[in-house]
């Protein structure tokens, strides 16, 4: 056993002297001296994750990510208690968090998933790879869809009440994770989203709004954002507020004869009021008014297009308008 954890102790010294290939073996064979005092109860089974492929030269070591560490592995006889490692991952380890990061980074940074993590949103608030991922066992919870899931709501809370909402994308059932729309580890797009855009990552699954459509809805075009709330809403559709509502935000109510929606408001209903020719609703206007447009009702009764029309019709009635 003593000639074992001399010999992991020459490894260590000589790991940084020599080629990559002989580096390799040496920190397997200095991570030897690791379970030697880290048994069972400090290191969980890991036997089936990816860093416990043994036979994959490019399987990380003990050495790998926690550095040589060489005064932990041979205690000074100066000192009463042992040295920490070269690198720690703990949440309140004195280790850099860039430090911490750049070790996992020498492997996992060779991807488009990754590529980006420099200047990311989580980068730039200083969370670890370690805030998430667990690396010593079978299952990490970053990986499987409720874990990851709850992962993200012990930070985004608000994203949390939202889910909660009757009307959300299938989430909560386990039939989604976050990670179907946003990229963690950095994006080109707003808000982490996969794609370069907010609308690019939506057409990811609703490609029938992607169009080009003949006659578009603008803001549709623009950021589904603007209507919809992708975590979840009390609206049906995930909308941000009810029709017809969430269409005034932007488009000015239908009048007739200059009087507005209110069924109370003089001159909606008979007498006339004073400057009107006539009462907004009378036995002659058909149906058409403002209060049975507005009121009661949404807008997508009858622009049922919301998301753009391809009628190649002129007139009767307008394309333009989303009619169908």
């Amino acid at each position: 056993m003593r000639i074992k954890r001399a010999m992991a102790i020459i490894a260590l010294g000589l790991s940084g002297l020599v080629g990559t290939a002989w580096s390799a073996g040496m920190d397997a064979a200095a991570s030897a001296a690791c379970v030697e005092c880290h048994d069972a109860d400090d290191l969980p089974d890991m036997s089936r994750s990816a860093h416990a492929v043994t036979t994959d030269p490019r399987t990380p070591t003990c050495v790998t990510c926690h550095g040589p560490s060489l005064t932990h592995v041979n205690k000074p006889a100066n000192v009463s208690a042992r040295p920490s490692p070269d690198r720690m991952f703990t949440r309140k380890a004195k280790t850099p968090i860039s430090e911490r990061n750049g070790a996992c980074l020498t492997c996992h940074q060779k991807d488009s998933q990754r590529v980006l993590w420099g200047g990311s949103q989580h980068e730039s608030a200083e969370l670890a790879c370690s805030s998430c991922h667990r690396i010593h066992v079978n299952k990490d919870q970053a990986l499987t869809r409720f874990g990851q899931t709850e992962l993200c709501f012990t930070c985004h809370k608000e994203q949390r009440a939202q889910l909660a909402k009757p009307s959300h994308h299938p989430i909560p059932e386990g039939k989604m994770s976050c990670s179907d729309c946003h990229n963690v580890h950095g994006s080109t797009g707003p808000k982490l989203v996969k794609r370069d855009s907010t609308n690019m990552t939506c057409f990811t699954c609703h490609a029938e709004k992607r169009g080009p459509f003949v006659h578009p809805h603008e803001p549709v075009a623009e950021d589904c954002a603007i209507c919809h709330n992708p975590h979840g809403s009390t609206v049906a559709s995930m909308l941000k507020a009810r029709p017809p509502m969430l269409c005034m935000q932007c488009h000015t109510p239908h009048v007739t004869g200059g009087v507005g929606a209110l069924g109370g408001q003089p001159g909606v209903f008979p007498p006339a009021a004073p400057g009107q020719v006539a009462p907004a609703i009378t036995a002659n206007t058909n149906g058409k008014n403002v209060v049975n447009i507005w009121q009661g009702r949404s807008c997508s009764n009858c622009h049922t297009q919301v998301h753009g029309s391809n009628n190649p019709a002129a007139t009767n009635p307008t394309p333009g308008f989303l009619f169908r």
